[in-house]
């Protein structure tokens, strides 16, 4: 299924002739989907040369034409809409109605950058010096290595594309392999599109080939990273070296707030099926669920019964509520954090094991724990996966202090009806985006990201474009 394809470099697709290769599976059976070429030193040196070419040719392109592009890009992807929601399936697990909207999202990247491309607005400040002015400008960053995870195969690579391709910039994205062949049709949308030579090169491989040399080569520019805090950590080590712009999504633990006056019901409509999207492989996913006193017991019968109902599958199964994890590792980590967070005295409500029906895929149980302690791994880090845990909390004050005692700083959720509280808790989380009564927080013209270990810098809105730019100020004396 990837004979098309391959590596992109240059403006071209480079497949037969790559001696190495790498085999993709196919979460749901842990059979193989068919392999794809591995890029070496080389191909990466290839990849820069190519990449510099083409930041030479798009940086030249107005903005309104840069935008024009984008829009038939979007255009191009809408008609190649099903077939990419069925690779990303097929490569991630995850099921086809949870794929279209990511194929949506994507969209909707490209649509929103390609009119901030039109807005990239200069300013003139009153010069201090007679006869003087002030500009300040706003010119692309340079060559941009993006390196994305296989949660979100596509939109994950959009926001970093798009925003770039708005600025000016030229790309080579490096994606996880284990979800190569929706990369691939990303890049090829953007090649019949019509995109310039060298403006968006792809490579797939290890990290000594296709890391290392992007990282180490002066002429990259910036690095743009949605991966886990201990890549980040890495990666901003590494650009250091040559002094790179960074900008990092990385893990989450989200803290999700049930206060006393909130709608039992309500809530669990919203919160389980949100939980076990993607099967909990989501970095913005609740994760710790603080519940008051009033309400923990029918929130966590109410939580395990609907878990339990939940129908798990192959993902091109439209009936299919939840696939597989991505890989057999997954599994066994989320295996272990339910034993640890067992020893440590919580209780698995629903779940906590592999299902044998579904026993020659990735799939672990929708599983809700109760009663584990706050330094349990099932509460303290971040599970990435099907696990919602859950706790009771006395007052506010008391859950502001656990919810904001974590490393990590990317989304929060509180659920009330009161305004009062609503205010309060949305100022008192400490996270980049609070979801108020909702967990919609990803849209293209809203900014994404994150505090403390969770990264920097913002994807989406107006904000995700201004990491590609570099700010030029111009003093003139007539």
């Amino acid at each position: 299924m990837y004979e098309t394809y391959g590596l992109f470099i240059g403006g071209a697709w480079r497949n037969r002739g790559v001696a190495e290769r790498i085999e993709v599976i196919d979460p749901a059976t842990a059979l193989a989907l068919g392999d794809v070429p591995s890029a070496g030193r080389d191909d990466a040196a290839e990849a820069l040369d190519a990449a510099g070419r083409g930041l030479a040719l798009w940086r030249a392109v107005p903005g309104w034409s840069r935008a024009d592009f984008l829009h038939r890009v979007a255009d191009v992807m809408l008609r190649r809409a099903e077939p990419a929601a069925r690779m990303i399936t097929l490569e991630s697990g995850k099921p086809l109605a949870q794929a279209r909207r990511e194929w949506g999202l994507c969209v909707d990247q490209f649509r929103w950058y390609a009119e901030e491309a039109r807005r990239l607005y200069g300013r003139i400040i009153e010069s201090r010096a007679p006869g003087g002015r002030i500009e300040v400008l706003h010119e692309p960053v340079g060559i941009v290595a993006a390196f994305t995870a296989w949660n979100f195969p596509a939109v994950l690579a959009a926001r970093k594309i798009a925003p770039a391709l708005a600025a000016g910039c030229s790309v080579i994205l490096r994606p996880s392999s284990e979800v190569p062949g929706v990369a691939m049709v990303l890049v090829d949308c953007l090649r019949e599109a019509g995109l310039p030579p060298g403006v968006v090169n792809l490579l797939i491989g290890p990290v000594a080939t296709t890391y290392a040399p992007l990282m180490e080569a002066p002429a990259v520019r910036k690095v743009t990273l949605t991966g886990s805090t201990s890549v980040g950590q890495q990666m901003l080590r590494d650009a250091a070296a040559t002094v790179k712009r960074t900008s990092m999504e990385l893990g989450g633990n989200a803290p999700m707030v049930v206060f006393e006056d909130a709608d039992v019901e309500a809530v669990l409509d919203l919160a389980v099926p949100t939980k076990f999207a993607n099967a909990g492989q989501v970095c913005v996913s609740p994760d710790r669920f603080y519940v008051h006193d009033a309400l923990h017991d029918r929130f966590v019968a109410g939580f395990a019964a609907r878990a339990a109902a939940l129908r798990l599958g192959h993902g091109l199964d439209e009936a299919t509520q939840m696939g597989p994890l991505i890989n057999r590792r997954r599994v066994d980590a989320i295996a272990a954090v339910v034993a640890e967070a067992e020893r440590a005295g919580g209780r698995v409500e629903t779940g906590g094991v592999r299902p044998q029906t579904e026993a020659a895929g990735f799939f672990f149980a929708p599983t809700v724990i109760s009663g584990a302690p706050d330094h349990a791994a099932v509460l303290a880090g971040e599970n990435f996966g099907p696990i919602a845990a859950i706790t009771r909390f006395a007052d506010d004050e008391e859950v502001y202090r656990r919810a904001n005692d974590n490393m990590f700083g990317l989304a929060a959720y509180v659920f009330t009806k009161s305004a009062r509280r609503m205010r309060e808790a949305a100022q008192r989380l400490e996270a980049g985006m609070v979801g108020v009564n909702s967990f919609a927080l990803a849209a293209a013209e809203a900014p994404f990201g994150g505090i403390k270990e969770s990264g920097t810098g913002r994807e989406g809105g107006a904000e995700g474009i201004l990491d590609f730019l570099n700010v030029k100020l111009i003093q003139a004396v007539a």
